[in-house]
This record gives C-alpha cells, sequence and structure tokens, in this order.
C-alpha cells in the first residue's frame, strides 16, 4: 500500500531541496535553482527518520565532491543499515557504501554505456553489480524526463542527458529481475510544488512487477498527494515529498501528517 518516503538530496555537502531540471553537470556554477538549503546536518534527518521509524529512505548525493560523501557517511551513521544511498555509485564503490552503514545502493549513471552514441542501459553492467552485492541490496534510479505525450526516457548525469531507454512495462520488468526496487524521479516536475505526474504515477502503477516496489518523487504539493498516487497506482507506487515539506523548508505540507498517513494507512 502507498506510503510516503523520506529523502536527504546533497549538494555541495548541504542537505538542499534543487529544482531538478536545473541540475547541471558542475555542481560549482550558479545556474542550479535551490528551494531550500538546511542549515542543519545531514544526521538531523537522519534522527529525524530513525525517530518516526520511517523506512525505506534515501540519501542522494548530487556531484562527486568529498563534502558530498562526508554527509552522506554521516546520515548513514545516525541510522546504520536503514537508509538507501545514491549518486556516483558503481561496481567498484558499492560495497564500500554498504560497510559505511547503507541499507541499499541506488545506482544510476553508471549502468549506461554508450551504443552507437546514445546512452544505454548495459544489462551487463546491470548484472555484475547485482550479483557482487545482491539484488536485495541494489535499487536502480530510472528517473525520466517527457519526451513527448505518455513516453518518458531514463535521464542520467543530473537528469540532464536523456537516454535511449523509454519506460514501459517490458523494460521495468526486465530491470526489476536484478533489484527489489526501483526510485524514479520526475525530473521535469521535481522541486516545482506544482503537483504530481499523475499519468506517469498511474502508468507506473500498471507497470509495477510483483517483485519488485517503486518510489516515485516530483511535483507533490499536498497531503492529499497520497491518496491522489494510491487511488492511480492501485496502492502500489510510494511517495516522496521534497520542497513542499516543513522539514525543508515548506508551508505547504507538514511531516507529521505524513507519518500519521503511513501509520495509519492500511
Amino acid at each position: 500500500m502507498t506510503k510516503f518516503r523520506g529523502c536527504i538530496d546533497i549538494h555541495s555537502g548541504q542537505v538542499k531541496q534543487i529544482v531538478g531540471g536545473s541540475l547541471t553537470l558542475n555542481e560549482n556554477d550558479n545556474l542550479t535553482k535551490e528551494n531550500f538549503v538546511s542549515t542543519k546536518p545531514s544526521s538531523y534527518y537522519a534522527q529525524l527518520y530513525k525517530d518516526n521509524n520511517l523506512k525505506g529512505c534515501h540519501v542522494i548525493k548530487l556531484g562527486t565532491s568529498t563534502a558530498n560523501d562526508e554527509a552522506a557517511e554521516l546520515a548513514c551513521k545516525t541510522w546504520p543499515n536503514e537508509l538507501q544511498v545514491g549518486g556516483g555509485v558503481n561496481l567498484e564503490n558499492a560495497q564500500a557504501w554498504l560497510d559505511k552503514g547503507a541499507s541499499q545502493i541506488i545506482i544510476t549513471s553508471w549502468l549506461f554505456s554508450d551504443k552507437n552514441g546514445t546512452m544505454e542501459l548495459d544489462f551487463e553492467k546491470l548484472a555484475k553489480i547485482s550479483e557482487k552485492v545482491g539484488k536485495d541490496k541494489l535499487v536502480v534510479d530510472l528517473s525520466c524526463r517527457k519526451v513527448k505525450e505518455n513516453e518518458w526516457f531514463v535521464a542520467m548525469n543530473k537528469w540532464q542527458t536523456i537516454t535511449g531507454n523509454k519506460l514501459s512495462k517490458e523494460f521495468i520488468s526486465k530491470v526489476s529481475e536484478y533489484c527489489n526496487e526501483l526510485l524514479i524521479h520526475a525530473a521535469d516536475v521535481e522541486g516545482l510544488c506544482n503537483g504530481i505526474d499523475e499519468k506517469l504515477v498511474q502508468k507506473l502503477g500498471e507497470w509495477c512487477p510483483e517483485n519488485c516496489s517503486i518510489v516515485y518523487a516530483g511535483g507533490a504539493k499536498s497531503i492529499n498527494d497520497l491518496e491522489l498516487v494510491k487511488e492511480l497506482s492501485n496502492g502500489k507506487v510510494d511517495l516522496t515529498f521534497g520542497s513542499a515539506l516543513d522539514i525543508f523548508g515548506g508551508k505547504l505540507v507538514k511531516f507529521e501528517e505524513l507519518i500519521n498517513w503511513n501509520n495509519n494507512s492500511n
């Protein structure tokens, strides 16, 4: 059944909420639009999630800086073996993040290879990392951008590179053979607080495999969005809130309300 999932997005070593479509490959430029920059460390949010027993939360490192790594490690130390970690994860460092206390690793851009000028998900890479860490320890990020009506393509490199992989029942089913969860940001609405991509959520509900859960992020602006996602996906898709949430400076949704939903939903 649909649940609220927490997030800790880290950019330049700080917990932030960012307009997804504004991210650039250079994290030191001034083009990224920030909705919120926290004065609190990542450990504050990890402890908040721990105190409320909020399972399945993810830590995303938006960039390769050492400060991002340190902030992610701090979160994992605060709530060991309960937080997923993604951003710059690959075959070489995946196990290290599990050893640092991540419950699961989230894999994204590393999975893709250039095939005739188009980036495509490399299933050989996916099989290798799944075998190395175990299917139960692997979350695959299939965050996407809408190319045209009812067509979403996976986007990598901070959502700036649109790949050749279109989201579909067949594609998601194939990916799910190697992991136990998919994380899908709708990058075009991420951070805008203008509402979720309802058509995408509905499709994700239709496409969700029995052996794999799906977490959707992007645009959530009301406690009622949980009920909406539940209805659209038949309870198969979980929802992340970001910029609208009071713990991230938002004024539209209260963290306490979301915890109550999780505790009272069936």
